[in-house]
């Protein structure tokens, strides 16, 4: 058995989260090979993504996802903590999923409710704080109904509280979780942006009878 020094086990402990006897172990049972040791932690069920999710994520992938007949397209940047991560089947799966789903939720904006400009948010509530349905309720009442309304709106808007497309029963958040204790690094989505063909523009409308009989009349 591999004699593993106290700094190697430190090493993997820092980046897995779990336990230093632990990682003690998986270091021996792969001859002091660090990703190896990941992955036998992985499937033994001993990573900590509390853990992990407080370490940097900096490497990554720009994924994109271009929708059956070309009208919507979306890239998007999921960050992980190392390229080794970054090139693996399972990262480039999520990125993938991840981008379908921006693409079937037209109404998501952002990543996560705290990314939502403090305007949008006061914007949301004279909205709702100026219904027909709440003009004869108490005060107390009603700010408490808008605050239910508006929390729900807000979690509408963000990327990270959807039911996964795949998978109705767990959140977007909830499968990057999954994929967290999984791969063995912080995961996060950091931005993205979708395309949908001919938004914001203009569509000319045309009198087809019109130019029909201005094109005879300067033919006579």
């Amino acid at each position: 058995m591999a004699e593993i020094s106290a700094k190697l086990v430190q090493e993997l402990r820092q980046k897995t989260g779990a336990g230093m006897m632990d990682c003690k172990k998986a270091l021996q049972e792969n001859e002091g090979n660090v990703e190896k040791a990941m992955d036998w932690l992985r499937q033994k069920g001993m990573l900590k993504a509390g853990k992990i999710e407080t370490k940097a994520a900096t490497d990554g992938l720009v994924g994109s996802y271009i929708h059956t007949g070309g009208r919507v397209g979306v890239l998007v940047e999921v960050n992980c903590q190392t390229d080794f991560v970054a090139r693996t089947e399972g990262f480039k799966a999520l990125v993938q999923n991840i981008a379908m789903q921006i693409a079937a939720c037209p109404n998501v904006e952002y990543v996560k409710v705290s990314d939502i400009p403090a305007e949008i948010v006061e914007k949301e509530k004279a909205i709702e704080m100026g219904r027909e349905d709440l003009a004869n309720k108490p005060a107390n009442i009603k700010e408490k109904i808008v605050q239910g309304r508006i929390e729900k709106r807000l979690t509408e808007m963000t990327l990270l509280d959807q039911p996964y497309i795949k998978d109705q029963n767990i959140s977007v958040e909830e499968l990057i979780k999954q994929n967290v204790a999984q791969l063995g690094e912080n995961i996060q989505v950091r931005r993205f942006v979708r395309f949908v063909l001919g938004e914001g523009l203009e569509k000319a409308e045309s009198n087809f009878a019109e130019e029909v009989a201005a094109q005879m009349g300067g033919k006579q």
